[in-house]
Order: structure tokens, then sequence, then C-alpha cells
């Protein structure tokens, strides 16, 4: 059985920052969950002594809290800012854009649909910029119970996928007379999901590396799944099954943007052992 990497997977450009800003903080406590990876957390903690708080009032004045990558809601961060707590804000530079979108565009009437999930951290954040009216939908279907006014501004989760994005967007743009539309989808994203759909086509099996509750790498793995009805997502090569790859000639592999190459490498490795 041949072992094929995805073109493009794993870290992205906002992950390697922040866990590169995580290593110069050492002692320092992250806010959260810095990426939604378990295992690269743990390597944090063994080997540079990061810590993990997700309570703000463990932050004392003078300590270090480390923002995630997927960002904190405003009234939070300005809350660590009162307190005298050093920020050092490893939010991704494209989260940080649809943030400011919202901020600005609820600023000048307009309301806010945002496309992602309501209780995804990186959501809740930017969320927390508007000003007026702000709705979260995860489809066209939601659009319908939403009374929005003609002036609307539509941002989209980072991770979301893009055919999804433009759907709700045509959408809005023939019910409303004014609607701007950001496309806040990372590059990242589109490069990974690409060449999961090129891999996948072509694989008797996928294999799908990231954390659980990363919604770029459960989008990899819907993506996947719509091309190579075998398609799984794993943490770690200690998931995969043997049977998954009896008579396959052909695996396919790729990661979420949080998962690190040695964790991939781990998988890679047991593979080859069946």
């Amino acid at each position: 059985m041949t072992i094929t990497l995805a073109e493009n997977y794993g870290f992205c450009f906002g992950v390697k920052r922040a866990i590169k800003i995580a290593e110069e903080n050492q002692n320092a406590q992250t806010y959260g969950p810095l990426i939604h990876n378990a295992q690269e957390i743990e390597r944090l903690k063994r080997d540079f002594n990061v810590g993990l708080s997700t309570n703000l009032a463990d932050f004392e004045p003078g300590s270090t809290a480390v923002i995630r990558t997927h960002g904190i809601p405003k009234q939070e961060l300005e809350t660590l800012h009162s307190r005298g707590v050093h920020v050092v804000d490893a939010t991704c530079p494209y989260v940080t854009k649809p943030q400011q979108i919202c901020e600005e565009m609820s600023a000048a009437g307009y309301d806010i649909v945002i496309f992602g999930d309501e209780h995804h951290p990186e959501i809740k954040g930017v969320k927390s910029y508007a000003s007026g009216n702000v709705f979260t939908v995860l489809n066209i279907q939601e659009l319908a119970s939403l009374k929005l006014k003609e002036k609307v501004a539509l941002v989209a989760q980072t991770t979301r996928k893009v055919e999804e994005f433009l759907g709700i967007a045509n959408s809005l743009i023939t019910a409303h007379k004014e609607v701007r539309v950001f496309n806040t989808i990372c590059n990242a994203t589109f490069e990974n999901q690409d060449a999961v759909k090129a891999l996948a086509r072509k694989s008797d099996v996928m294999v799908i590396i990231g954390g659980k509750d990363s919604s770029n790498t459960k989008q990899l793995h819907s993506i996947a799944l719509s091309e190579c009805l075998h398609s799984y997502h794993i943490e770690s090569f200690k998931e995969l099954q043997r049977a998954w790859f009896n008579e396959k000639a052909h695996c396919g592999v790729s990661a979420g943007a949080s998962t690190p190459d040695w964790i991939i490498q781990e998988v890679i490795d047991a593979i080859a052992a069946f």
C-alpha cells in the first residue's frame, strides 16, 4: 500500500506564529487552549512551562497571559488590561481581521451576519466586536428566520467551506439592497481543503489528523468523506485500526492546521507498519 501526504497540510501561519510566541514566553499561561491540539499543548507545558487557564480570575496583576490563536471576547481582553496583566496577543491575524470588520461595519449601521459556529471560541470573540445587531448562521436555511435591515455585512469563520460561504452571500445579495461581503476564510484553509479533495479522489482510504475540537480538521474530514467513503478523523496514531487498511492500495493522509509534524510522522510510521 502506498501512503501519500496531501500537497498542503498541517501547521498554518497563524499556528506557527502562536507556538513561537508561547515558546518565547516561558512560565506564562495561555488564556484558553492556545490551539486545538492537546498533545502540542502538553509539549509546551513540558518543555517551556507554558500553562493553561480557562479562568479569567487566575490572571493576577503582573502575570503574563498569552491570548489563544482563536482570540477572546473584547470585554475579556479589556478586563485583562485593566487588571494590570501583561497581555501577549497570539490571536491569528486572519481572526483579527473579522473582529475589525465587525467593529467597523456595525458602527457604520450595518447588521452583521457571521457564517460559522456560534459555540466556537473564534466566533465568540468575533461576535463581541459588533456594537449593533449580530447574527450567526451555519447554513442558508437559518437566514430565513433573521430580521435583517437593508444594510448587511457578511464575514466568515476562518475555517469554513468556501462553497457554503458563497451560497450564503448569494442569498443575502438577492434579498437585501446593500450587502458588504468580506471573505475572511484564510488562505491556508483554501489550500488544505483543495489538497484534501484532490487526494481523496484517488485514495482508497483517507486519514485526517487533528484535534477532535478543531473546526478546520472537521472540515477536512467532511471534504474527504465526500470523495472517499473510507475516511477517518484521528488525533494520534493510537486510534488507527488495522482493518481500515485491509485490501487498500492507496492511503491518503492530511492534517489540520493545529497538527504538528511530529504527530503526523507518528501516524505515517504506524500506517506503514501495518
